[in-house]
């Protein structure tokens, strides 16, 4: 039987290709096994770890760490990520090592939404950020720029208060959920654009646009991870919702002028501006929203602080910035709310820019990062009975939610810690004293603390699954 030259030519060819496989294969796994890499759970092919995350991947993750340890090597699809569960491997991240691991990987809803990561959360390390992050604190986020956002703290919260004590009034039931995120929405409006938009219809698309916004930020896309699937997001529709809420919001900023009167015509602006909004309003609420259902949990606590927050005001019939200062308890209490409850869970995901050796581990470059906040904030090495709710237990210690103790990241911490910290804390604990100020609080219907349903939401940001319902009454001061 006669066979062609070329048959032979191409068996050969394949042979080869076989060979060379087995020599790179085998090389790979020679030099794998020879570095020292996290612990890691066994994986399927293709998808890798992802089918562990589950729909609350903060949970999932804590639960894997206490078996594979505070650092923990994944794959979501091929990417390796470094899941950090410690405080101490949190310190050698965000301290230590800050440089190496202050990089962003990349996102593909953040590079449609943000005008090709052009923002402060989700541009690559280098100096384009550095000066992003310097106009953002200058402009808006200093100390001296928070400060002077205070009578608009004061306003917004007054008319909060107001709007209650009108629901009061007329028997209904407050959903607090709604309240809060109106009043972030309208301070961070004020701040950012010189005008509120929580008022009528206007607001309420506004409301509606902000919460698809800051879902989509949190949505998986598989072709991030395993690149040949990325057809799926546009047979799922999620390519098409991208594009929307980014041409809506794009209309948005381009119709409004700002505090100094120009119109925001840069991409550069227009992304810091919803930089300010995603972090300023979504995560400020949600420390709110989750403070209130602790405190309703715990009526007791909920006594300890109307009554510091009653004692400082005395007689003054409104709460101002000048009274926080002397509250402890109320510091206490959103410091205890941010342990427990830390807005986004996982942080923001960081990138490794080079080779790193860490806590002993081999780290490769382009490694991305996903630290734990959450189960830092629940760890019980360093917190005494770290589920329950006891905000006594930071008058016996000086940790604090800066940046510099690492067993309460909230805002996360180093480079690219959240500039943000300052504004949302500001915003929470005026809103948080006027309110038990003036009003007493309720479950409604005679419910009992123990049936309050505390179910999450999902997403980037972790809420209530159902809205904060209660029944509030004057207080007469």
């Amino acid at each position: 039987m006669f066979i062609s030259p070329w048959i032979v030519a191409l068996f050969c060819f394949l042979l080869f290709i076989i060979f060379l496989f087995k020599v790179f294969y085998d090389a790979a796994s020679s030099s794998k096994n020879r570095r020292n890499l996290p612990p890691s759970p066994s994986r399927f092919p293709v998808i890798g770890n992802l089918h562990q995350l589950g729909l609350y991947p903060h949970r999932s993750l804590q639960s894997l760490s206490k078996r594979y340890g505070p650092l923990m090597l994944l794959y979501l699809g091929s990417t390796p990520v470094l899941v950090v569960s410690s405080a101490d491997a949190a310190r050698e991240v965000m301290k230590d090592y800050d440089l190496i691991f202050s990089n962003r990987p990349k996102s593909s809803i953040a590079e449609r939404l943000m005008y090709g990561s052009k923002d402060v959360a989700f541009a690559p390390y280098g100096e384009f950020w550095r000066q992003l992050r310097s106009v953002s604190v200058l402009q808006l986020l200093s100390n001296k720029r928070v400060q002077s956002f205070c009578r608009v703290r004061e306003e917004e919260t007054s008319l909060m208060v107001e709007k209650i004590r009108q629901l009061c009034n007329s028997s209904s039931l407050i959903n607090l959920s709604d309240i809060f995120a109106s009043l972030t929405n309208d301070i961070v409006c004020r701040a950012a654009l010189g005008r509120r938009y929580g008022i009528g219809d206007e607001g309420k698309k506004f409301k509606l646009l902000l919460t698809d916004f800051v879902g989509l930020l949190g949505t998986f896309c598989v072709g991030d991870y395993i690149p040949w699937l990325a057809w799926i997001s546009k047979f799922n529709g999620l390519n098409a919702k991208v594009e929307k809420v980014a041409k809506v919001f794009d209309e948005f900023l381009e119709g409004r002028e700002n505090r100094a009167g120009f119109r925001l015509e840069t991409d550069v602006i227009k992304a810091l501006i919803l930089d300010v909004f995603a972090a300023g309003t979504d995560t400020t609420y949600s420390v709110l929203e989750w403070t209130m259902t602790e405190l309703l949990r715990h009526p007791a606590k909920l006594e300890n602080l109307q009554n510091e927050v009653r004692r400082v005001a005395g007689r003054k019939l409104e709460i101002t910035e000048d009274d926080l200062e002397k509250m402890s308890y109320l510091r206490a209490v959103i410091k205890e709310s941010l342990r427990l409850h830390t807005p986004i869970p996982l942080l923001v995901p960081r990138e490794s820019t080079q080779f790193v050796k860490l806590m002993g581990y081999d780290i490769a470059a382009g490694t991305q990062v996903i630290v734990n906040a959450w189960a830092i904030g629940r760890d019980p090495s360093l917190w005494e009975n770290p589920d329950e709710f006891r905000p006594e237990r930071f008058f016996e210690t000086d940790i604090d939610f800066k940046g510099l103790n690492f067993e309460l990241i909230p805002f996360g911490a180093g480079r690219r810690g959240c500039p943000g910290a300052t504004f949302a804390i500001a915003v929470n604990e005026l809103a948080l004293a006027k309110l038990v100020h003036k009003f007493n609080f309720a479950l409604p219907n005679g419910r009992k603390e123990s049936d309050m349903d505390m179910t999450e939401s999902t997403g980037i940001t972790i809420h209530k699954k159902f809205p904060l319902l209660a029944v509030a009454t004057q207080h007469s001061c």
